[in-house]
């Protein structure tokens, strides 16, 4: 594991904050929306709390969970949506950081596509794992909104590979993750990048 993936409480913490921050002032975690998460040791999961601003997050914002989603942070509830975290450490034992946004595209696009959205031509492609040219193409998969987020983490699970840049989740948001909070970091708004591009094309149309 990198140093992220086995992060310290205090860098989770730090990391975490440092991301909630980048991720307001771009416009991806509006109110209370969005999620972010990092890898610790022994199996434990730092998240933010459920309502909390990611803009205003303070070190005592982040808490700690299981790998199984258990809250470990006595008093404190995690983010309604800490499966679907849980799910990505589990499935991808490389992944350090996770992040969930909330941006205007992301809900949008979510929303007007009828499959999934296939990214081609664009050389931004080229953060994601596995990408060396703009001349492929990436599926990045869209899935229905669940409030049930068990029985959606059991919709995305066949979904997920080494390959996958991230997912949708219509009218909902965008799910990105990474070795480390950096590289996630670059990948949200790589794959951000390309649906605002996505959603210009077709106002052109």
């Amino acid at each position: 594991m990198t140093s992220q993936q086995a992060a310290t409480s205090q860098q989770a913490v730090a990391a975490i904050v440092e991301a909630g921050r980048r991720m307001d002032a771009r416009g991806w975690v509006p109110a209370t929306a969005g999620n972010i998460s990092v890898r610790l040791g022994d199996g434990r999961i730092a998240i933010t709390r459920s309502g909390d601003h990611k803009g205003f997050l303070t070190p005592d914002d982040p808490m700690e969970v299981s790998l199984d989603g258990a809250p470990l942070t006595p008093g404190a509830r995690p983010s309604a949506e800490t499966l679907l975290h849980c799910q990505l450490y589990r499935r991808f034992p490389d992944t350090g950081a996770v992040l969930h946004g909330h941006s205007v595209a992301a809900t949008v696009l979510g929303m007007a596509l009828a499959g999934d959205l296939v990214l081609a031509g664009y050389e931004v492609q080229k953060i994601f794992a596995r990408q060396t040219t703009h001349d492929a193409a990436i599926r990045v998969p869209v899935f229905a909104n669940d409030q049930d987020i068990a029985r959606l983490a059991t919709a995305i699970e066949p979904r997920l590979s080494a390959s996958t840049p991230g997912y949708l989740i219509r009218g909902h948001g965008v799910y990105v993750w990474a070795p480390d909070m950096k590289l996630a970091l670059a990948r949200l708004e790589g794959l951000e990048f390309l649906l605002a591009c996505e959603l210009e094309r077709r106002k052109l149309r």
